[in-house]
């Protein structure tokens, strides 16, 4: 069959996975077709607030320097709540520029522009409704309106890549393999965020918080609720948010808005949002199966990046950097293809190859259990050690006229033989195994 192609390679997905891969593309001089369903790139993106930088070198290179963004992030905040205190550790570090909080909108206005100038055409409003395929390979795209076929298809259509699932590259989904998460954005003027957060007013340090626990306002008596919380410091607004298990909203019977207002409420957060003006809120689904539910990632005349692919490391809040390295390596493997003018599958399969060598695959091979095995042991991360925390440290901070020793022996003991021992040496195990994966990863 001779088939008259649109272009040598469709991207689905105005994401940075998919502007990544066709900003790749188009860079060799091949032609470009970016495929959009929203009126505009970034329209239905939610994400925390941090981009790392080198990734965004890698995908911008030459124009990196023209990036807008609103704050340098440096410093980090990991914090534990429990009903009515919080323990926090904060590390700071004002030669540190390698995450940026930028508005996500803005970011993917600036990447289309520069797919534009490289050559891609890029079409907004149009919805992908399924693959073309000839001969059980795919050749193209159906919208609703009309087909475009090109020898290679990029999905980066994102969390729920009902595409993919189409084609059979990926299983149908598990409410446990995802988390929901919500945020708001809160207004203020550039002069109180600088006060309130002891910003510069040259936007070169901002925050980022990240909350454990959960025994606290309504949200307290739920057991095994595995969430955290965030904070993001903008130019002139704070960005909070949490993300709660799929599984876990729908067992305990819980809104994802409705742990979002406890967590506003929380005496060491409400005076972060204090007199702010909400002018965003947004939900999503976050992948968080990790490297055991990575898909098949290619097919004959098909690749997967970026969250259509399950790309997200949820200890670290990474998934923007994963989406722009995989795009790329999509876009790379893409060119090979071309070049040697076969679209098989056996020669897309060294898009597995460039992501092995890569940070993303390693990285996931890593942190292969360790979601699942902080997820077992939830309630301690959640309840008992906030607890925990906060009732060793009102020994140390009081004076109540009872001897320090006498106290920290009960407090020791109590932690040990205070519940189940078993609970702490199924803890401890979690833990070490959790580190020996990190220390013995890829």
């Amino acid at each position: 069959m001779n088939i008259e192609y649109n272009a040598d390679v469709i991207v689905v997905g105005g994401g940075p996975a998919g502007i990544s891969a066709a900003l790749e593309v188009a860079r060799a001089g091949r032609k470009v077709v970016l495929l959009e369903r929203s009126h505009y790139a970034g329209s239905k993106n939610m994400y925390g607030g941090a981009v790392y930088t080198h990734a965004l070198k890698e995908v911008f290179q030459e124009d990196f320097d023209k990036i807008s963004y609103e704050r340098v992030i440096n410093s980090h905040t990991w914090a534990f709540l429990s009903e009515d205190s919080s323990f926090e550790l904060t590390y700071k570090n004002s030669s540190n520029n390698h995450a940026y909080a930028i508005k996500r909108f803005n970011l993917e206005k600036q990447l289309i522009e520069l797919v534009k100038s490289k050559g891609v055409y890029f079409c907004p409003d149009t919805l992908v409704v399924d693959l073309v395929t000839n001969e059980n390979r795919v050749i193209g795209v159906k919208t609703s309106i009309e087909e475009y076929l090109a020898p290679v298809v990029i999905l980066a259509d994102g969390v729920n890549s009902l595409l993919a699932r189409k084609i059979g590259l990926r299983q149908d989904f598990k409410r446990h393999d995802f988390i929901l998460s919500a945020k708001e954005v809160y207004k203020f003027d550039k002069k109180t965020i600088e006060t309130k957060f002891n910003l510069k007013e040259d936007l070169s340090n901002g925050i980022n918080k990240q909350y454990f626990g959960s025994d606290f306002g309504k949200l307290k008596g739920y057991k095994n609720l595995f969430m955290m919380s965030f904070l993001y410091t903008f130019k002139d607004s704070v960005a909070l948010g949490v993300g709660v298990n799929l599984e876990d909203l729908s067992k305990n019977k819980l809104n994802i808005s409705d742990v979002l207002d406890e967590v506003k409420k929380h005496p060491h957060i409400a005076p972060l949002i204090e007199n702010g003006e909400m002018i965003e809120y947004s939900a999503h689904l976050i992948p968080e199966g990790g490297y055991k539910k990575v898909p098949a990632l290619y097919s004959d005349g098909v690749i997967v990046a970026g969250d259509a692919a399950g790309f997200v490391n949820g200890v670290h809040f990474e998934g923007t950097n994963f989406a722009l390295i995989s795009g790329k390596l999509a876009g790379k493997a893409a060119l090979h293809a071309l070049e040697k003018e076969d679209f098989s599958a056996s020669t897309l399969s060294v898009y597995r190859k460039y992501l092995e060598n890569s940070f993303i695959l390693k990285d996931l091979y890593s942190y292969r259990n360790i979601i699942n095995n902080l997820y077992k042991r939830s309630n301690s991360l959640s309840v008992y050690y906030p607890n925990k925390i906060k009732e060793f440290f009102e020994i140390i901070t009081s004076a109540n006229c009872t001897s320090k020793s006498s106290q920290i022996r009960k407090f020791a003991y109590n932690f040990i033989f205070g519940r189940n021992p078993l609970d702490t040496i199924k803890d401890m195990f979690a833990f070490l195994k959790c580190a020996l994966d990190v220390f013995f990863g890829k």
